[in-house]
């Protein structure tokens, strides 16, 4: 089974990539799924249900999410009914939605997908690992050997410390939230794909999407200011990630990085809605 793991998909620029380089990527990868980090996909940070169906028209089969998923509460109750998207595992009980899913591919083969939350320099949410080595334990998944985890996670060192714990019980754990594609793509002795984060889908000079020169006026001033969807040559990042069907276990994962010029996406996605 070969899988692409998109990391997170910025505002415009980033739904522009997908649509972009997506078509040309299942055709040249013979991708069986498709799944992205969505949870800056409206204007670069949240949600909405119009850019969810968005991605999905664009040929993503899976969303994840992290911790800007809350912003816009119109997804409150697509998140409870919608399978195709999670929110982390590791939010409390009674928080809207789900925080894995088993995902059936056209020709009936099954993915199971486990969205967390690092909580290093981020919020103390109940620990991740804990979640994580519970989830491996569920009776549901026995049949289900392929097994993907996107860790949105700040720290390095929590990410890598959970490729660790999960090599052998998951077929890949594959970092988001930080938007800079890392060299370190591996596969772990028990047979378990790594890369620390994946990347993104957007504007690459930019500020993790976001225009520089609102950042630098946040970072010099130190005042709160709403920073703005960057716009400049777009760039698609991830992993392809092949799998024995079987046994869970990688076979092998390859970075992925895409790019061209905004105007040659705009002409190919067709201008329309200019919103970001």
């Amino acid at each position: 089974m070969r899988i692409l793991f998109l990391g997170d998909v910025v505002g415009k620029a980033g739904r522009l990539a997908v649509k972009q380089f997506l078509p040309k990527l299942k055709e040249e990868l013979r991708l069986d799924a498709v799944l992205a980090n969505g949870e800056n996909l409206a204007g670069g940070i949240g949600m909405t249900c119009e850019t969810m169906d968005e991605l999905f028209a664009a040929g993503v089969d899976f969303i994840t999410s992290g911790n800007h998923v809350w912003r816009h509460k119109e997804i409150f109750s697509r998140l409870e009914k919608d399978r195709r998207v999670i929110r982390p595992a590791n939010y409390p009980e009674g928080t809207p939605g789900r925080g894995h899913a088993v995902l059936t591919l056209r020709d009936g083969r099954r993915i199971a997908v486990l969205n967390m939350l690092g909580t290093t320099y981020m919020e103390p949410l109940p620990c991740p690992f804990r979640t994580a080595l519970s989830w491996v334990e569920m009776p549901e998944l026995e049949e289900v050997p392929v097994r993907l985890v996107d860790f949105h996670a700040e720290a390095t060192s929590e990410k890598k410390t959970m490729g660790w714990a999960l090599d052998g019980k998951v077929s890949a754990v594959l970092g988001t939230h930080t938007h800079v594609q890392t060299s370190d793509a591996q596969i772990l002795p028990q047979g378990t794909a790594y890369l620390t984060d994946l990347g993104m889908c957007g504007v690459e000079q930019s500020s993790l999407g976001m225009d520089f020169e609102i950042v630098l006026n946040r970072f010099l001033t130190k005042l709160p200011v709403a920073f703005k969807p960057a716009k400049g040559d777009i760039s698609l990042n991830g992993a392809c990630i092949d799998i024995d069907d079987i046994t869970g276990r990688a076979r092998e994962i390859r970075i992925i990085r895409e790019n061209c010029p905004a105007w040659r996406a705009e002409k190919s996605a067709g201008r329309g809605d200019e919103s970001l």
